[in-house]
């Protein structure tokens, strides 16, 4: 299905009948990412609700760069299009970060919370980090990047390139990327009052742990389950389990 917001064409889908949830993709996914999600909420008798981001998917690009707020306002939008205002929610990654921006700004636009690997704390930099930053930039400065490139044995390519899914992106939307990694929610954590679960990887490189640790820390409401072996896509990697912990939770 299709609709138009602020100009742009997005596509979603509405999938079973019951309670809706409003299901939203990580970065670089879409709604076929989310199809277990999909299918795990259908079989427990709820409605659904699935949406492309601008950029993904189906739907359209934006035509400047964004940020978290403009993806929260569309999303936004979209709810009260739909007419799912006050509905629960099961966002993943970037999606997570979405919805904790959204929740913290209204406290009754989503009822339950589920946020499975989600993004919005920004990465710890360790010290090493740091020396070699602003040593490179310290050297830039007296003109001898050259040698700095040879005791830190940098590349050309090393230094030109991002992670994977700021290499994947091009144009607007890598700009849209670099704007969101170095947004960081920490301070609106404990303005999210729903009852919230995280649903994380115990191995997840892309949003480790100590990210779901300290949302649980700050969060009001916060309950946090940890699926061993799996990864950043923890839903898909552990799937029954996953499903299992839906049920429970969303049994009324």
């Amino acid at each position: 299905m299709e609709t138009i917001i602020d100009g742009l064409k997005l596509n979603f889908e509405r999938q079973g009948s019951g309670k809706p949830v409003l299901i939203l993709h990580g970065w670089g996914a879409s709604i076929e990412a989310m199809r277990p999600v999909v299918n795990c909420m259908t079989r427990l008798g709820r409605e659904a609700v699935a949406l492309d981001f601008p950029g993904f998917g189906k739907s359209e690009e934006p035509a400047l760069a964004w940020g978290v707020e403009d993806f929260a306002s569309i999303t936004r939008k979209f709810m009260e299009e739909q007419g799912i205002l006050g509905c629960d929610c099961i966002a993943h990654s970037h999606g997570g970060r979405v919805a904790i921006y959204l929740a913290s700004e209204e406290k009754n636009l989503f009822r339950k919370l589920v946020l499975v690997d989600a993004a919005g704390v920004k990465p710890k930099r360790g010290l090493s980090y740091y020396v070699k930053v602003y040593s490179y930039k310290l050297m830039k400065r007296l003109g001898r990047v050259k040698l700095l490139d040879r005791m830190f044995r940098i590349s050309e390519r090393q230094k030109n390139a991002g992670s994977a899914d700021y290499r994947a992106a091009s144009g607007t939307m890598r700009q849209t990327f670099v704007r969101l990694v170095n947004t960081d929610l920490t301070d609106r954590l404990e303005k999210v009052d729903n009852e919230t679960l995280l649903v994380w990887g115990e191995n997840d490189q892309d949003t480790p742990l100590y990210m779901a640790k300290l949302m649980q820390k700050r969060m009001k409401n916060a309950g946090l389950a940890v699926l061993e072996g799996a990864g950043h896509f923890s839903y898909a990697d552990d799937y029954p389990r996953f499903c299992a912990m839906m049920g429970v939770l969303f049994k009324d």
